[in-house]
């Protein structure tokens, strides 16, 4: 969680054992899981906040990620979506959406009673690259990069160009920037690749549900494209390219969220 003035930017990045098995749930030692894409959401969202402004009272803002079963009563929705294997996809009935990621977590807000725009999807991880500065190079010097769901990394030992998803986001970003194609079971890989215009094959994920890849590509005007189950497979075909246009997220993104300069708050508090 990262508090900016005001506003609780929420994203899941839960600690873990260091090391693996019983032994490791024992010790005391952990670490963030620090998975790239769900990095994404804070740094976003700080980047088109309004400068120089403060929450007039404290909320929190959930943003990239299927973090929807996080959500409380009274949180602000900007982009994120309903996560497909959670028995309980939401258990709060009162929120202020804003954008969700795609139709399919629009169909369960809404048959919640839960009001969402018809107008706003997408994944706001999309406008990472352009906010900074991250451009498709004219000249890849990767041939191929391989990035696996954040569940698949140990299954993925012998890929290609294998880079881990719980590197730094900047990192990542550039790396598919660099390259010709990715082949990836990663939703923000894909996503990251869309926005940059990179070639992606895809690969079915082992430990995800389906739904939040059927809900990104449906909600940037596409069908879900087939997925092989086998890397090398999955490279004789590139899944469609993206035309999504981010004009509406971005001009649905809750800037008012900020709406008090410091002098504003510094009087409303009785400071000089």
């Amino acid at each position: 969680m990262v508090d900016l003035r005001g506003v609780d930017l929420f994203n899941w990045n839960p600690s873990r054992p260091i090391m693996r098995g019983p032994v490791g749930r024992l010790l005391p030692f952990r670490r963030p899981v620090n998975n790239f894409g769900d990095m994404l959401g804070p740094v976003v969202a700080t980047e088109l906040a309004p400068s120089h402004r403060v929450a007039a009272q404290p909320i929190r803002l959930l943003s990239v990620g299927s973090v929807l079963h996080f959500a409380r009563d009274g949180d602000v929705v900007w982009g994120s979506g309903i996560n497909g294997k959670v028995n309980e996809p939401l258990a709060a009935s009162v929120l202020d959406v804003r954008a969700v990621r795609g139709p399919l977590t629009a169909r369960v807000l809404t048959q919640r009673g839960i009001s969402v725009p018809s107008d706003a999807f997408g994944d706001p991880g999309a406008l990472a690259p352009a906010l900074f500065g991250v451009e498709r190079s004219p000249q890849p010097r990767l041939e191929l990069t391989s990035l696996p769901n954040l569940h698949d990394y140990r299954l993925w030992a012998d890929a290609p160009g294998l880079i881990s998803p719980r590197l730094d986001y900047l990192t990542v970003l550039r790396t598919i920037a660099d390259s010709k194609r990715i082949v990836t079971s990663s939703l923000h890989g894909i996503i990251i690749a869309d926005a940059l215009g990179i070639d992606v094959s895809l690969v079915r994920p082992t430990a995800e549900s389906m739904f939040k890849y059927e809900d990104y590509y449906e909600g940037t005007g596409r069908r879900l494209p087939s997925f092989s189950t086998d890397r090398e497979r999955s490279l004789e075909s590139i899944a469609p390219k993206s035309a999504w246009d981010p004009t509406d997220l971005v001009n649905s993104f809750p800037r008012d969220l900020w709406s008090l300069d410091p002098s504003e708050e510094a009087a409303r508090s009785g400071v000089t």
